[in-house]
């Protein structure tokens, strides 16, 4: 940063020096009492020196309100930062961060948070206790679980996180009755559903084939080609008894778990004939239902619109 910058500018409240190709940020920056907003996106910040030391201690401390330093090389969020209790956005996307300090629940006046784009792989439970946090992006990153105690997160409108690597998400998260927005897509907790969203209909021979099974439509080897009477020989029920068709091609897969000797609960893959047709029990689960079927009706009742969120990301 140049010198005599606090002489020069000594009431300034915005400064953007993002994209110059910044290694470093000196002192002047501790001498602008009335600074709110830095950005300093798209730089080379993140070695050791990239920010003045003394910054906790500096009035900017108090003052600063908006930092983005996202698009640097930070491998960790800098310890001084976390002492900038009056921030209320913080961005750190497109960083190298391989992790979240837990101190960062020291920064209570924190309403939106963006670290998308790192290599974070998990969430402290500390991030819970944030009491003003209304936007979290935490996308595109190495994420495999999320806390329960997120859910206490109560001013939350908006949570991020898709391109990560979920699995499931904890029930604790339906208590967040504020979320207006939560993005999953790109994780395998949602692979499947997208893939039964996009499900491809089915040929106008697989169609056809169809039609001649449900329907026992009579022919013989010297009806059909070779070809078609090897096709239609391929045809699979439907395990659905309520659905009496088959399948070739086109199908859906479904997963249930089923009790295995009273001791556990295996899951199972089903194919079906088409989205639309449910998976029965089988003769190994008719006591048993699926996991999502235990749930308690209260919890299975939970607004509609919000599980398809979550669905869809």
């Amino acid at each position: 940063l140049p010198t005599g910058l606090s002489q020069w500018f000594p009431a300034l409240e915005v400064l953007d020096v993002s994209g110059t190709g910044l290694t470093e940020m000196g002192t002047e920056l501790l001498s602008l009492p009335c600074l709110h907003t830095l950005l300093a996106k798209n730089n080379r910040l993140g070695g050791p020196g990239s920010l003045p030391k003394g910054l906790e201690q500096a009035p900017l401390a108090r003052s600063l309100r908006v930092l983005n330093l996202s698009g640097n090389r930070f491998t960790e969020v800098p310890p001084a930062l976390l002492q900038l209790r009056g921030l209320r956005s913080l961005s750190l996307g497109g960083n190298r961060l391989h992790g979240i300090p837990p101190d960062i629940q020291e920064l209570h006046s924190l309403e939106f948070l963006y670290l998308g784009g790192n290599f974070i792989t998990a969430i402290p439970p500390e991030l819970a206790k944030l009491p003003s946090l209304k936007y979290l992006v935490l996308c595109d990153n190495k994420i495999q679980s999320i806390p329960p105690q997120l859910a206490q997160l109560h001013s939350l409108r908006s949570l991020s996180l898709h391109n990560n690597l979920l699995t499931y998400l904890p029930r604790e998260i339906l208590n967040l009755v504020h979320l207006d927005e939560l993005s999953l897509r790109g994780n395998p907790l949602v692979v499947r559903f997208v893939r039964d969203l996009t499900y491809n209909p089915p040929s106008l021979q697989e169609l056809a084939g169809r039609t001649i099974k449900t329907r026992n439509v009579p022919y013989a080897p010297s009806d059909l080609p070779e070809s078609l009477v090897r096709y239609l020989s391929l045809a699979s029920n439907c395990p659905n008894p309520k659905c009496g068709g088959v399948y070739f091609d086109s199908c859906v897969r479904q997963i249930k778990f089923v009790d295995f000797c009273g001791k556990y609960r295996l899951p199972l893959m089903h194919y079906l004939c088409s989205p639309e047709c449910s998976s029965p029990c089988s003769s190994a689960s008719q006591s048993s239902t699926s996991q999502s079927e235990s749930d308690s009706e209260d919890e299975a009742s939970v607004a509609a619109h919000r599980m398809q969120k979550v669905l869809l990301g």
